[in-house]
C-alpha cells in the first residue's frame, strides 16, 4: 500500500485574541518547517503578487507571517515572482514590482524585500536539466529561485482557466519559469510578430543567437526554421510585438508545468502552504476577479505539493457552489467544478504527472490544527 502524505489543515474560523495570522504560523510549525535548516540560508518565498485591478490574492499579511516563520529559525527570506509572458501589469521586474507595491507587498507590509526571480526583462534564468521529462529537457528558471536555498510556496488555491486548478505545483512551475519558460509551457510552436505594433526597430535581431528574427521593410518576423523558441525576442520587444501562439493542449500544458516545478524543487528543502480563500473562476493574472465558487475554507500545509493540490482540490469539492456564482444551478455537490468551468482543462494530469515524476503522491492523512 502506498505510504500517504501528512497534510495539515486549519479552519478560517477564530476565537477572541487568535488571529488567522497566528492560526497559519501554528500550521505551519504543526506541519514541521523547523526541521528545515534555514540558519544563515536564502529562502525564496514563491507567491503571486496579484494583477492590477485583481482583488483575490492572497493579502501581503499573510506572507508576512511566513517570512516572519523563516527569520524566526534563522533565515533569510525573500518574496518572488517571474515576469509574465502576456501583457499586463507584470511584464517586466519594474512593472512587475509596481504592481506588487500597489498591491501592499511592500518591506514594511511583509518584513522582507521582493525580488523578480528572472531579472529586467524575465531573461535572466538557469537551464535546469530534467530527469525523465516527457517534453521538457531543460527547463527556463527565474535565477533567484534557483539561486536561493530554501524553496517554499505560499499559493493562493483557486480555479484556472487552462490549468483547471492554481495549487501549488501550477505555482512553482509556472510561476518559476522565465519569460521564455512559460513560452515553452504554453505554445506548442514558435513565437511571432504581430505586424500592426512591430517599429523594425531590431531589438530581436540582436538578441537572436541564431538568425531567425530578421526586420525587412521596418517589420520584424520570425523565421521558425531557425528559431528554437528560446523566447528572448519576447522579452526585449519594446512595443509587445512580439508574442507566444498560446497553442499548447491544455494536458500537454499540464505535464510541461509538473515538470517545470520539478526542476525547481527536486532535490532541494521546500515546503508548501495552500490558502484555499476567495476561490475565483479565474487565475489571478486577471486583472478583475469574479465572485467566488465555495465558500472560504481553510489553510493548508505539507511537505508534499502533489498530496496538497489533491487535498485542496478535494475541500473545494466538498463544499456547495455559493449562490450568486457563476456556477450557481449549474452543478451540484459530487460534481467536477473544475471541469464544469473548463470541460478541457484536465486538472487531473497534474496529479497524476506529479506522481509520475516523483514531486509526491495523492494518497494523503488530513491532519486537522485547532
Amino acid at each position: 500500500m502506498e505510504e500517504k502524505s501528512k497534510v495539515y489543515y486549519t479552519n478560517m474560523h477564530t476565537k477572541f485574541g487568535d488571529s488567522l495570522q497566528q492560526k497559519l504560523a501554528r500550521l505551519m510549525r504543526k506541519a514541521g518547517i523547523g526541521s528545515i535548516d534555514f540558519q544563515d540560508k536564502f529562502a525564496a518565498i514563491k507567491i503571486h503578487f496579484g494583477e492590477r485591478g485583481n482583488l483575490a490574492f492572497l493579502r501581503p499579511n499573510y506572507a508576512r507571517t511566513v517570512a516572519d516563520a523563516v527569520k524566526e529559525l534563522g533565515g533569510k527570506p525573500f518574496l518572488t515572482d517571474c515576469n509574465t509572458l502576456y501583457v499586463g501589469g507584470r511584464k517586466n521586474a519594474l512593472e512587475h514590482l509596481d504592481t506588487a507595491n500597489l498591491n501592499g507587498f511592500t518591506p514594511v507590509q511583509t518584513g522582507c524585500q521582493v525580488l523578480i526571480a528572472d531579472g529586467l526583462k524575465g531573461t535572466d534564468e538557469v537551464l535546469v536539466p530534467v530527469e525523465g521529462g516527457e517534453y521538457v529537457k531543460e527547463a527556463k528558471i527565474g535565477r533567484a529561485v534557483m539561486d536561493a536555498d530554501v524553496v517554499i510556496s505560499l499559493t493562493h488555491f483557486k480555479c484556472h482557466e487552462a490549468e483547471g486548478i492554481g495549487g501549488a505545483i501550477k505555482n512553482v512551475g509556472m510561476g518559476c519559469g522565465s519569460r521564455a519558460g512559460k513560452m515553452e509551457m504554453h505554445n506548442a510552436g514558435k513565437p511571432y510578430v504581430q505586424q500592426e505594433l512591430c517599429i523594425g526597430c531590431g531589438q530581436c535581431t540582436r538578441v537572436c543567437a541564431h538568425g531567425a528574427a530578421v526586420v525587412e521593410n521596418h517589420k520584424a518576423s520570425i523565421n521558425e526554421d531557425k528559431c528554437v523558441g528560446c523566447g528572448r525576442c519576447i522579452g526585449v520587444c519594446p512595443k509587445d510585438a512580439v508574442t507566444s501562439k498560446l497553442d499548447e493542449a491544455e494536458e500537454i500544458l499540464n505535464k510541461k508545468t509538473v515538470e517545470y516545478a520539478w526542476a525547481v524543487l527536486h532535490n532541494r528543502p521546500q515546503f508548501h502552504v495552500s490558502l484555499v480563500v476567495d476561490v475565483s473562476p479565474y487565475c489571478d493574472c486577471h486583472a478583475e476577479n469574479d465572485l467566488p465558487i465555495v465558500p472560504n475554507i481553510g489553510m493548508f500545509a505539507s511537505f508534499d505539493p502533489v498530496a496538497l493540490d489533491q487535498a485542496c482540490a478535494d475541500a473545494v469539492l466538498s463544499r456547495d457552489i455559493l449562490p450568486g456564482s457563476c456556477l450557481y444551478g449549474k452543478v451540484k455537490r459530487g460534481d467536477d467544478y473544475f471541469t464544469a468551468l473548463f470541460p478541457n482543462c484536465h486538472w487531473h494530469t497534474i496529479i497524476e504527472h506529479g506522481k509520475k515524476m516523483g514531486l509526491g503522491t495523492d494518497q494523503y492523512e488530513l491532519v486537522e490544527v485547532k
